[in-house]
């Protein structure tokens, strides 16, 4: 089933327009649970209670508030917010182009794929092909549900793909936290830790060799329920970690990665070098069949 727009607009640099259409590009599939009443096993329902009258209210009485002191606000009505919206516009007005590799990552919120609209192939496919020969992505401004969004494009998997980032002001100042910079580095620790990288290094990233664990575990369990079977714990059994020399950890850490190749090299040789090689993930463990019954949880975010 193809992908569902969820939007258009319109990059513009320069005098060139590109109309776009916007997809979703990721979604969290993390499980979360509903609160239940444990006596009948019905869904709780909160209700909205003001605690200067002691009453429940109903959401047709609300209006919302910007808090300005402790305990202090002013009050807001629907349309005074939307006088204040930034006005509806379709437009991805680029500014500048700059490298990639300067943009700290800590800026991405969001992800959507960009897709051109009926008319806009050509100049689509002209901007992304010389995005990526520049190798620069672009910063724009856009308006999405009212509000002005800060916006980067850039060329991957030969198309485009759209950023929203926090602004400046929301990003929280990293120098107010300890980085351990008293800290002293003994002689040696340094090498070892180069080494220790060194061995742990691919040349590749491979998010599909990554699972989620735990929501295969609640599913399990999901499914014994719904079966009736008896529930067993599948969480895994935490072992108390041993706070030891750093030197001597990065010792041990290089000894078993050299252990384990020594070991899978002698049984390769045992096997007349025929012994068939799986990434590592895989080999541990193979993703269990999800049963027809079980979808999703209720309440879980999509």
């Amino acid at each position: 089933m193809p992908p569902h727009s969820i939007g258009s607009g319109t990059i513009s640099f320069g005098l060139v327009s590109i109309p776009v259409k916007m997809f979703t590009a990721a979604s969290s599939e993390s499980v979360s649970f509903n609160q239940l009443h444990a006596k009948c096993g019905g869904r709780i329902k909160q209700q909205l209670l003001c605690p200067t009258c002691n009453e429940v209210v109903e959401r047709s009485t609300l209006v919302k508030g910007y808090e300005f002191a402790k305990d202090q606000y002013v009050q807001f009505t629907e349309e005074e917010i939307k006088a204040l919206e930034a006005e509806v516009s379709r437009m991805i007005d680029i500014t500048e182009f700059v490298p990639l590799a300067q943009v700290d990552p800590i800026y991405f919120e969001k992800t959507y794929y960009l897709g051109p609209d009926k008319g806009g192939e050509k100049a689509y496919r002209l901007l992304a092909d010389a995005m990526q020969k520049a190798e620069r992505v672009a910063l724009a401004k856009f308006c999405m549900r009212g509000k002005e969004s800060l916006v980067l494009i850039r060329p991957s998997q030969n198309g485009l793909m759209l950023h929203t980032m926090y602004f400046a002001d929301e990003v929280r100042d990293f120098g107010e936290v300890d980085k351990g910079d008293a800290a002293k580095i003994k002689p040696g620790e340094m090498d070892l830790a180069h080494r220790l990288i060194d061995e742990l290094s691919t040349d590749a990233f491979r998010p599909d060799q990554y699972e989620d664990d735990y929501r295969t575990r609640v599913l399990q369990v999901v499914e014994s329920k719904v079966e009736g079977r008896e529930v067993t714990s599948l969480a895994p059994q935490a072992q108390q970690a041993q706070v030891i020399d750093l030197m001597e950890a990065l010792k041990q850490s290089l000894g078993k990665r050299a252990g384990g190749a020594g070991a899978e090299k002698s049984a390769d040789a045992k096997s007349g070098g025929s012994l068939e090689k799986r990434p590592a993930a895989k080999a541990r463990r193979e993703k269990p069949e999800s049963s027809p019954r079980v979808k999703k949880i209720e309440g879980g975010r999509r």
